[in-house]
Formats: C-alpha cells, structure tokens, sequence
C-alpha cells in the first residue's frame, strides 16, 4: 500500500483554512489525527479525499510548508477598523473562477468584434457623487420609476442585474461555489467585488444576502467600474473615513439608489421613524439600513442616532435570516443567473458551435452533463 509522505503541518494548515477540526472529519478520516500526530501516513486515495473535504489542490498537500494566500485583487474590506483573517477557500474560488470566465469572455468579445465600454475607469473619486450617481442610472437605464413598479425586492433586483447585463457588465450573484450548495457564502467575509475591463467588466454579488441587500452591493460595485478600480469589499454604510474610494462608492450607490433630493421630499416631519423606514424600504425598494443612512444623510438623525439605530436594525435583520429560507427555484434559470446571463450566453453559442470545449464550459458553468448543457 503505497502512502504519501506529507507533513503534518500541511494536514493542519489545510483544516484550519477550511474552518474544520480533526472532530469534524473524523468519522470520514478515523486515523487523521494521527496523521495529524506524524504517527501514520494516508494513502494515496486518502489523501486526494481529505484534498476534495478541504477544497485544497492535491499538489499543495506536497509542499514542505503552507503557501503564502493573499488575495488576489486589491482588498477593502475590514471589520470594526480591524484587518480581516486570512480569506476562507470559498472566497478564493469564487473570485478565481470569475477571473476564469472574465478572461475567456474577453478573448469571446474580442474575436467578436466588441469595443470597450466607456464608462469603465471614467469618474475620480474627485467626481460628484451626485453626478456619478445620475450618469449610473442613464447608462444602465434603471431609475426611480422602474422600482416603483416591482412588486418585490427580488423584481427589483432582477431587472437591475438586467439592466447592468445590458449595458455591458457580466453580473454573477451567488450564495455558494459554483453549483455546490454545500460551499456556502459567508457574507460576513464578503458582500461582492468588481474585475474591471474595459470590455469584459464583471461584478460578483454575494447571493447569501437578502434582496435589498443585494441591490446596495451591485450599486457599490458599479461605482468601483466608474472608478476603474478592482476590488474585493464589503459595502458597509458606516464608511472609513481613511478610505476614499470605499467612501466615494458607498456615497454614489447610496444616492443611485435614494437620490437625496427625492428622499427630502418624501418625508413626513409628524411619521414616527420606525414607519418612516419601513416606508421609504418599500418605496425604493432598499434595505431598511441604507433608508437609515439616507435619513442621516438628510440631517433627520444624527450621527450617534444613526449608529445606534443601524445597531439596532442590523441585529433585528440578523435574527430574520436565521430562521432559514425556502427552496432554491429553477436549476436552469438559477444557473444563468449565477454566471451571469451574458456570459451563460456567449459560453453555449461558443461551445455549440465547436470553438470551446465541452470540458472548458463544464468546468466554467459548474455542470457535468451535457444534456445540462443543451
């Protein structure tokens, strides 16, 4: 029986960056911890099965040492003024395989003729907010009154990441790996990035957050295509003051969402706040925080008042997503969304037409079957 000589502190390593314990795999792996221990070396099936339960390639599992991890595009998220632990596996194959379908959709669009988009890169943080804001919503064609016509916040957010796909933009919004709803998004670890390109922009949302949610992180991200600048972020509404750019694109995407001038009006001196919020969520069809960040904005709270009532509501919201939620809908139509319909698009005709392998769009889909395919 042929075993692998790899070193415990690989084995370690490994488990801490998925989060597990040798407790959590040891009915899978009954002698891990003395694998663990040095004691015993796995077998070479063995091993390539603790690789797939810990999402780490089998090859690094040969290494002396753990490889360095950074993140592979600029990082601005933090958490309480802290900086963030080392990005989980999840997070790192998500934005690995976005970087794939970016680079196989821009040779795409290239053979096809396609020209640059010129709103990528053509604001400053210097720019007004205000005017960035309104130049957003002509150029993806998404404005006050498209809102108030959805019913929900789920239509909302679909014609948004419609819109955006028109105007140019690949949109994937996901809450797990690829098709594996077993790798689950943690949106306390990230809410979306942006891959800028001239020709082949791309924004990834986080689909593990609500609707609403969702709606500020695809506006924020938009706002990092005006500026030209990738990132990964998290798109808070308490800004760092000692971060212009996460600042820049909290404050356009809040007034792309809730233009101030409208929110002024809409407000009623005598409502109490609770309806106020309740009211203007519906209205813009947003997330009740970003209707508080609006009202502080327009000077009707202050800004201890805000933070405290933002505590207060980001607790509230916690404890509704954690009763759960229902069925995950159409495979199909969920998978498009996932890739983004643009890209899903362009991948089946390319394929169809024998320029791209079926293995290639397998892999890029997250499918196996080609009858998933056609």
């Amino acid at each position: 029986m042929n075993r692998i000589d790899v070193q415990p502190v690989m084995l370690r390593w490994a488990l801490d960056r998925a989060g597990l314990t040798v407790g959590d795999l040891s009915k899978k792996f009954p002698k891990l911890s003395e694998w663990e221990r040095g004691e015993l070396k796995p077998t070479l099936k063995q091993l390539e099965d603790f690789s797939h339960a810990t999402y780490v390639p089998f090859g690094v599992f040969l290494l002396g040492e753990p490889p360095d991890e950074p993140v592979p595009i600029p990082d601005f998220r933090t958490l309480a003024g802290s900086s963030v632990k080392r990005p989980s596996p999840n997070l790192l194959d998500t934005i690995y395989t976005c970087q794939e379908r970016q680079a196989w959709y821009l040779e795409f669009a290239e053979q096809d003729g396609r020209k640059p988009l010129p709103f990528i890169g053509s604001l400053t943080v210097e720019s007004s907010v205000v005017s960035a804001a309104s130049d957003m919503r002509k150029t993806v064609n998404f404005d006050l009154d498209d809102r108030r016509e959805c019913p929900t916040w789920t239509e909302a957010l679909r014609r948004f990441v419609e819109q955006v796909d028109k105007a140019g933009v690949l949109v994937m919004h996901s809450g797990v790996v690829q098709n594996n709803n077993h790798r689950k998004l943690n949106v306390e670890e990230f809410r979306g990035f942006a891959l800028v390109d001239s020709v082949a922009p791309l924004v990834f949302v986080n689909g593990a957050d609500s609707k609403s949610a969702q709606m500020f992180t695809l506006a924020h991200e938009l706002a990092h295509l005006w500026l030209g600048s990738t990132a990964l972020s998290n798109s808070g509404l308490t800004d760092q003051p000692n971060n212009k750019v996460e600042v820049w694109c909290n404050a356009v995407a809040a007034e792309f969402l809730m233009p101030l001038e409208v929110v002024r009006s809409e407000l009623n001196p005598n409502e109490l706040l609770e309806k106020t919020v309740s009211r203007l969520a519906k209205r813009f069809k947003v997330s009740t925080l970003v209707v508080l960040r609006r009202l502080h904005d327009a000077g009707v709270l202050s800004r201890f008042a805000f933070i405290e009532a933002s505590r207060a509501e980001t607790e509230r919201l916690t404890e509704i997503a954690s009763r759960g939620k229902g069925g995950g809908g159409d495979f199909y139509l969920t998978t498009a969304s996932r890739v983004s319909k643009r890209f899903a698009s362009a991948l089946v005709e390319s394929t169809l037409e024998g320029r791209t392998m079926y293995r290639d769009a397998f892999r890029m889909l997250g499918i196996s079957k080609t009858e998933t395919l056609h």
